[in-house]
């Protein structure tokens, strides 16, 4: 397998070229002492490192090794605490933490690529970070003051990690049924009792202390999810002068035995009478959750990314090596017994079709960091525009990148022929890996339920609209841009699509109760394809006038019109789908399936 070198040229592309990154930071207060071009590039340029000298060459390693678990003990696969001990030793943890309590407040657009880098060379390393990460995003928003100077700096530095403890065994999305339960205590804390399952990150060796963020209910709680609490629960409890002190009531009954991500341990939590301490309101924790969880979706998508990325770079090396049959054509190589297969059509749509698929969903990840960084650093109306653009943007982030993620590693595993099945060559690793960014944080129908039904339907596509009037007023700008026109008039063709279907779905919701879940995920996808059609556009719009000075912009522009040409029209069948309506679905009777 192709050894991993960060796409960085895209990268610093994008974030300065394309989104002008620089000139949003210099007019946010927060930002515009720390962050600037020159720290970003040297930002970028370390973890490329990191990720390729140290992340990398323990992936394969790590998923033939796993985790273990044994009498309660779980330990990470060779080579993982040295790599996190590296991590941490650069201050990674803190990157876009706050730096009243130790972090480094960067922006969010820099911390999506430096995640797409961990997550391209290791997704199993990456899930321990970017759980401490989304915990610390929690505590940091809703915790009491106490809490945050008594457990952030160690988080931010890494010393403790972080875990999101929501599911339980017979509770999966349907959080408001869960059983964990807190009883009050005389000293303010609260004694939590339960089981948890599928906590990633729920126990390891990596860090001295790990702090759980647990769902549970008060004795008096109302019923469903009005009447779910967050509480702040440490695997070791700390003592007032912030050292070590005893083990507190939690325990891994065991780990999962999973298809992928076998060096990410993925455990079953028990807490028995564990101490605990609210964090936020009580009967609120389900609101205070989601900050970590939102946070978190954005990063699951990212790992789509992450493999799709690492999929293609062994994809392109093999196809260049790799010498099989001649080109329709004519011999491009006669010296040899065959020409490398990148010169097959079908290889070449196969290698574009990842390509187009990356470059679009590293530049949505980029867009929607923008906004998250205005909704954290804003104010006023500003804010409140860019917490609506996040609401609206990030189930498509997580669902259509990880949704193309899997497409991506697959296909990649296509180039590669009989040998992209044997283990050797890492691309089936990808494929087993990437797989459950679609199940996990709210699987990806859910994200497209909640796209329609809470983020669209329910406010009359008054989010939708946000994003509808950003793209019609970049092709508002270029209209009279005639070398542009072959990427701004189907976009203005595909959002007028949208718009119509946006708008089909909200009536016949009216009416029909099925109406939103029925048009759900097709309504996704549509939506993620023209948003990336968005996306080439403007990258297009800087790479065209630049396309003879240098060939990056010039493979730029020739994957954007790939996309434009083989990717977007796909727009046309999604769009009859979501219109189609609920019937077919609905009048089937149960016992005909």
């Amino acid at each position: 397998m192709a050894e991993y070198k960060a796409p960085l040229r895209e990268m610093n592309f994008l974030l300065h070229e394309v989104f002008e990154a620089d000139k949003l930071w210099a007019r946010l207060p927060a930002l515009a002492e720390t962050a600037d071009r020159e720290t970003a590039d040297a930002i970028l340029e370390e973890m490329a490192k990191v990720a390729s000298n140290t992340l990398d060459p323990i992936n394969r390693s790590g998923d033939e090794e796993g985790c273990h678990w044994n009498d309660g003990v779980v330990t990470t696969p060779k080579g993982f605490p040295e790599a996190y001990a590296t991590y941490c030793e650069g201050g990674w943890g803190a990157l876009v933490g706050n730096p009243e309590f130790g972090g480094m407040g960067m922006p969010k657009m820099l911390g999506a690529q430096v995640e797409e880098m961990i997550c391209s060379a290791n997704i199993s390393f990456a899930l321990y970070p970017v759980l401490t990460n989304g915990a610390c995003l929690a505590i940091d928003a809703h915790a009491s003051e106490e809490l945050k100077q008594k457990y952030l700096p160690n988080m931010y530095a890494g010393t403790w990690a972080g875990a999101m403890d929501l599911t339980e065994p017979h509770a999966g999305t349907d959080l408001g049924i869960i059983r964990t339960k807190a009883e009050p205590q005389e000293d303010g804390s609260y004694s939590i009792t339960g089981s948890k399952i599928f906590i990633t990150g729920g126990d390891h060796d990596l860090s001295e202390n790990i702090i759980h963020l647990v769902l549970a209910k008060l004795p008096d709680a109302p019923k469903g999810p009005k009447g779910i609490s967050l509480f702040l629960v440490p695997k070791i409890l700390v003592n007032e002068d912030g050292s070590l002190g005893e083990r507190n009531g939690v325990s891994c009954g065991s780990i999962e035995h999973k298809m992928g991500i076998k060096a990410s341990a993925t455990c079953a939590m028990n807490f028995d009478g564990a101490k605990g301490w609210l964090v936020g309101e009580v009967n609120k924790g389900l609101a205070a959750m989601f900050t970590m969880m939102n946070y978190e979706r954005l990063g699951v998508g990212i790992q789509g990314l992450g493999a799709s990325e690492r999929s293609y770079q062994s994809a392109i090396e093999y196809a260049r090596d790799r010498v099989q049959s001649r080109s329709p054509e004519g011999a491009k190589q006669p010296e040899k017994a065959a020409d490398p297969i990148i010169v097959h059509p079908d290889v070449r749509r196969m290698l574009l079709t990842q390509k187009a698929y990356i470059g679009g969903g590293r530049a949505l990840s980029t867009y929607v960091a923008k906004w998250l960084d205005v909704a954290k650093f804003g104010e006023g109306e500003e804010k409140k525009h860019a917490e609506a653009m996040v609401a609206l943007l990030t189930p498509v982030a997580k669902a259509f990148f990880t949704d193309k993620g899997l497409e991506c590693t697959v296909i990649g595993q296509q180039v590669f022929g009989g040998h992209g099945y044997i283990r050797e060559w890492g691309q089936e690793q990808l494929v087993r890996d990437v797989r459950i960014t679609q199940i996990y944080e709210g699987t990806n129908g859910i994200q497209a339920l909640d796209l329609i039904g809470r983020k669209t339907v329910a406010n009359g596509g008054a989010f939708f609209e946000l994003f509808a009037a950003d793209v019609q007023a970049f092709i508002d700008a270029n209209s009279d841009n005639e070398a542009l026109a072959e990427f701004i008039q189907p976009l203005a063709t595909e959002l007028a699509r949208l718009k119509d279907v946006t708008a089909a779905v909200i009536e016949a919701s009216k009416t029909d109760p099925n109406a939103p879940g029925a048009a759900s995920v097709d309504y996704l996808n549509l939506f993620g394809y023209v948003a990336y059609a968005y996306m080439w556009a403007k990258a297009a719009s800087v790479a065209l006038p630049q396309v003879e000075a240098d060939d990056f912009y010039r493979g730029q522009v020739k994957v954007a019109r790939f996309y434009f040409a083989r990717l977007l029209p796909q727009t046309a069948a999604l769009a009859s789908s979501v219109v189609a309506g609920s019937a077919t679905l609905m009048d089937m009777e149960d016992e005909l399936f």
